[in-house]
């Protein structure tokens, strides 16, 4: 495929962005599946130059004034300090020559960049992320747009970390344990990653994939052999995982979620993982769980601010509407699992968003309501499973970003029943 072949696709493959709510990374994958003629640089080339748009749309919208997805190829041409006239030239299958409108955008100077644009989030962001970050916010946005490392989770009920670390770096990874999470490896984002998800090890259950923000709010769960949890909202049980590991699968984990697909993808992860002390429950189909738990886990659905990068397309679905949908679902959700928590018994929100609006306020808002909760402090919480000093970000919570901690964003808060 010729470099100009190339950039339309990347063209075509914004356009699809654009009119789907699929993560960037499924629809490559789809997208390539029915398109067998691209080759494996093809398709890293097409990949990198799609994300690297992603993380800096808003940049490289303002540099032509235009945020069309062919606008915003042209600009990261230029960006990389390339002639866009040497591939937009409608030979074969690349995109049509420039316009007389286009080469006068080209050779305009825009105006300064204002904060958002320079921070790359939308701006009706700003306040809140203000409100998250005072005068961190630059550096912390910067943060937001780099590349995301691949954080592992050791399965204890499989293998231990150094075992695991050892094979690693003999398969040829740069491969080191995470700073905070005492299960945790870290890997560099890059070529060969991929490689990660398959094979021996990764069949046989010895790791998971966990950023290590989640690896830690698992740990504040205080998840004891013998204890009964539930995890309210589980997706794909990630987090349920690494809580059947702790409890050395004495006791009982319920995972819940209103996906039957993320269900049975939980169920086929924990017999990879040897956990068989999770037993999946479909919610809106059958009774709520039954009796009271000693901790109740609600990971609840949120913006995803906190994963922009890993999925910087995100930032630009995030709308103010979008968020007026979810405050009112994360109060509800509290709401149901703390009606599931016994007495002396333990409630974790979390969310993988950095904006204080799904976070604190709805802590906040949480105990205006329900006198029978108390906070406990996060940094304790930590200090009753792992040795050794607590995380940065966590005091009375856990406020997590990649410029605070080196992961994803994330927010935990720890509550007890009295």
């Amino acid at each position: 495929m010729t470099p100009a072949a190339r950039l339309q696709h990347v063209i075509d493959i914004l356009a699809a962005l654009g009119a789907t709510e699929q993560p960037a990374d499924r629809l490559l994958k789809d997208w390539f599946r029915t398109r067998r003629y691209a080759g494996s640089k093809d398709r890293a080339a097409i990949a990198e130059r799609v994300f690297g748009i992603q993380r800096h749309r808003a940049s490289l919208a303002w540099r032509l004034q235009d945020d069309s997805p062919r606008a915003l190829a042209i600009a990261s041409l230029l960006a990389e300090g390339a002639d866009p006239a040497a591939l937009f030239t409608a030979d074969g299958y690349g995109p049509p020559a420039l316009t007389d409108a286009e080469r006068a955008a080209i050779a305009a100077t825009p105006p300064a960049a204002p904060a958002h644009v320079v921070g790359e989030y939308p701006q009706f962001l700003g306040p809140e992320l203000a409100g998250a970050f005072g005068g961190d916010l630059a550096a912390e946005m910067a943060a937001l747009q780099t590349r995301a490392p691949v954080d592992l989770r050791v399965n204890t009920l499989r293998r231990e970390r150094g075992e695991v670390l050892a094979a690693l770096i003999a398969q040829g990874f740069a491969a080191t344990p995470t700073p905070h999470a005492p299960h945790g490896i870290r890997i560099a984002s890059g070529e060969g990653s991929a490689a990660l998800g398959r094979g021996p090890m990764f069949e046989s259950g010895a790791y998971e994939f966990q950023d290590e923000a989640a690896q830690i709010a698992a740990i504040l769960c205080r998840a004891r052999q013998g204890s009964r949890i539930l995890d309210y909202a589980a997706g794909a049980g990630g987090k349920s995982l690494a809580l059947a590991a702790e409890m050395r699968n004495q006791g009982e984990i319920v995972a819940c979620d209103i996906r039957q697909p993320a269900l049975q993808e939980l169920a086929a992860r924990a017999r990879r993982a040897g956990a068989t002390n999770i037993k999946t429950h479909l919610l809106n189909a059958e009774a709520p769980p039954a009796g009271t738990f000693d901790t109740v886990l609600l990971d609840a659905p949120c913006s995803g601010s906190g994963t922009w990068r890993r999925q910087p397309e995100l930032r630009w679905r995030t709308t103010p509407q979008r968020l007026a949908e979810l405050v009112p679902l994360q109060d509800r959700l509290l709401a149901q699992a703390a009606a599931q928590v016994k007495p002396g018994g333990r409630l974790v929100y979390a969310t993988c968003s950095v904006l204080p609006r799904e976070n604190a306020a709805r802590i906040a808002a949480f105990l205006d309501r329900n006198p029978a909760f108390r906070p406990l402090r996060a940094d304790a919480a930590w200090r009753e499973s792992v040795a050794g000093e607590p995380p940065p970000g966590m005091g009375e919570v856990f406020r997590a970003s990649p410029y605070t901690t080196g992961t994803d964003g994330f927010f935990a808060a720890v509550l007890q029943r009295e």
